[in-house]
């Protein structure tokens, strides 16, 4: 490679490490340009500024654990109806200007990371107010006769005297049954107004499944009530007890088959009442019903500490790896801490571009690829010396030192990228951070060690420094 050549690529690899440096950290060349703006006026633009996004443990939020009801989803559909659970919660948290929630799937669980929030109570109503909507069949007229003797046997009975009535559950079973069709199948709700009342209505329409499984129901209802529940609750609880009683059977009527997929919400409400579960119908209805089964606050004072005792952390090893390359390998081992220095604003860079969500368990992935990024450096400076010491010029170790410790790099690094696949396929949220910045580090420490570290080391090449031995080690 001639001289002019690497003049070139060295001249690239510098400009490139500038605006990684730049982009990782601004605050320097802002200060700068207002200060030759004041003196000079030359009207220097700022650099763009771009701030790292922060995990839950590093900047403090809430973290939910929900357990879903998946009773009534057959085996072959629960891996189905909980990704569309999770699709709703993102869904719902975003409309509340929450952006880029983490949200994952465990099994029968639903865990959700909310960064930035710390009011709890504020997270759970976001998330609990998606309403889960559904239609239930009215059982046959005996059956629900049957609940209806039981409650009024009980009424004014205490516990103890209830429970010694034969059957006495029986007055609180619901007088309807589920039906296949809930908010998933709905397309979109919309606010309208009774033209006798003029008082507010819901319409919904379902989209192509869901229309198919109203006109069903429907059809097999003719002449029975179909009930609208919201969140458990039917729309027509005229007391406000959950529970379905003679007053309450006057849930919309079925006259005749109705096609079309358009179904109509009435009851005692407001405008304003009305305006919200549209609203919120139209963020997504639940496809499952979900519990709130564990709840956790990480105070941003807490997110700071950890993030300042990371940073100093990761400080530390890198003045420890950089003292220790000098050292041991002297020139090489300089060239060496400048492509090190390149690599960690290239790949913090990366981290503000993609976005990397940045998490203890990241960082700790990025510090271990600043030592993988040093290894490489090490096999190669390790070849070099041998070579060296059997006589050889420098131009010929320098290649030699390269092709040979090429194939402990590639496989090194081959082997680590494996496994940080398989953890980021198969871990957790936490996990996952850890694998994506250490492959992210992984291939980038390849493209430090091969491209930049070489490009320097050739600069020597035919000059006076190339025969002091006592400098490459």
């Amino acid at each position: 490679m001639s001289k002019n050549k690497i003049y070139i690529n060295l001249t690239l690899i510098f400009i490139l490490a500038f605006f990684s440096i730049n982009l990782c950290y601004p605050k320097y060349f802002n200060l700068g340009a207002d200060f030759l703006n004041s003196k000079l006026k030359l009207g220097l633009p700022h650099f763009w500024e771009k701030p790292f996004k922060l995990g839950l443990d590093l900047q403090g939020g809430v973290h939910l654990i929900y357990q879903a009801d998946l009773t009534n989803i057959p085996d072959d559909s629960k891996s189905k109806a909980m990704d569309g659970l999770r699709d709703v919660i993102e869904r719902r948290v975003n409309l509340y200007g929450i952006s880029e929630p983490a949200i994952q799937v465990q099994g029968e669980k639903l865990i959700v990371e909310l960064a930035g929030i710390t009011d709890i109570s504020e997270a759970i109503k976001m998330i609990g107010e998606t309403p889960f909507l559904e239609f239930k069949e009215q059982k046959s007229d005996e059956e629900i006769q049957k609940i209806l003797d039981k409650q009024k046997e009980i009424e004014g009975k205490t516990e103890e005297e209830r429970e010694k009535i034969e059957n006495w559950q029986l007055a609180y079973e619901d007088p309807f049954q589920p039906a296949t069709l809930t908010g998933k199948y709905l397309k979109e709700a919309r606010l309208g107004s009774d033209q006798n009342t003029n008082s507010p209505i819901i319409q919904l329409q379902f989209n192509e499944q869901g229309t198919k499984l109203f006109e069903e129901i429907t059809e097999r209802n003719v002449g029975k009530r179909l009930a609208i529940f919201l969140d458990g609750a039917s729309i027509v609880d005229t007391n406000g007890d959950g529970k379905i009683t003679q007053d309450d059977l006057y849930a919309p009527r079925v006259d005749a088959k109705i096609s079309g997929g358009e179904a109509m919400i009435t009851g005692d409400m407001d405008l304003q009442r009305a305006k919200e579960i549209v609203k919120r119908l139209n963020s997504g209805a639940l496809p499952v019903p979900i519990k709130l089964v564990s709840q956790q606050t990480v105070g941003p004072t807490l997110g700071k500490v950890s993030l300042d005792k990371s940073i100093k952390a990761g400080f530390y090893g890198f003045f420890a790896i950089i003292l220790f390359m000098i050292i041991f390998y002297r020139l090489p081992g300089v060239v060496a801490s400048v492509a090190l220095v390149i690599y960690a604003a290239l790949i913090l860079s990366l981290f503000k571009l993609i976005p990397v969500t940045l998490t203890l368990a990241g960082i700790g992935g990025f510090i271990l690829s600043v030592g993988m990024a040093v290894d490489a450096n090490v096999l190669i400076f390790s070849r070099m010396k041998e070579e060296l010491k059997e006589g050889k010029t420098y131009r010929l170790s320098l290649e030699e030192g390269f092709r040979r410790a090429w194939p402990s790099i590639r496989d090194g690094n081959l082997t680590t990228l494996i496994v940080a696949a398989i953890l980021f396929a198969f871990g957790t949220s936490f996990i996952k951070g850890f694998a994506l910045t250490l492959s992210i580090g992984v291939l980038i420490s390849m493209f430090s060690a091969i491209i930049i570290t070489k490009n320097i080391l050739k600069i020597w090449e035919g000059g006076k420094l190339e025969n002091i031995k006592w400098l490459w080690g």
